[in-house]
């Protein structure tokens, strides 16, 4: 491959000015031209960006933003769970422009890392079934479907999915 044609790609923590506020503005702006979805995904994203940036505990919870070229492209976010023992993985999200270079799989792959790390026990994520890519990754790493719900939200009728993996005991 020439030179020319190589990029510089980084996944890092999501620590730096702009991460946060990043990662709120793309979901809106990716799923707005690639579903239609209104404002009220946005609003979702906005206060799981704002829980986690007012007080996560960095021993059990983590961000990670994905660059290509200095560019944010990607980000994904490991939360505590309703139980100690459980993670919740969180706006996974890779924009067209990083689409292709496996970010999506590197991103869910430092959530597992961290969890695995951190103690936790289990993995689970809310999703909706339209976001084939997002679930093909999440199949791979041995998530599996606990169960759905059709719901209409974000202007839309969907069906929201929950699935689960089991880390087993550290």
């Amino acid at each position: 491959m020439p030179q020319q044609d190589r990029k510089h790609v980084v996944v890092r923590s999501a620590d730096r000015p702009g991460d946060l506020g990043w990662a709120v503005m793309a979901h809106g702006e990716t799923y707005d031209r690639q579903f239609g979805w209104n404002t009220d995904f946005e609003a979702l994203v906005a206060r799981i960006v704002a829980d986690y940036g007012a007080g996560h505990d960095p021993a059990r919870e983590a961000g990670w933003i994905a660059e290509v070229d200095g560019r944010r492209v990607g980000c994904v976010f490991l939360v505590a769970g309703d139980r100690p023992e459980v993670a919740r993985l969180r706006i996974l999200l890779v924009t067209p422009e990083g689409r292709g270079l496996g970010l999506g799989t590197r991103l869910v792959e430092e959530c597992l890392a961290f969890a695995r790390t951190a103690g936790y026990e289990q993995v689970t994520l809310w999703t909706n079934d339209v976001l084939t890519a997002a679930r093909r990754i999440y199949r791979s790493f041995g998530f599996t479907l606990a169960d759905e719900e059709p719901h209409h939200s974000y202007g839309h009728d969907l069906v929201g999915q929950n699935w689960t993996l089991d880390l087993g005991r550290p």
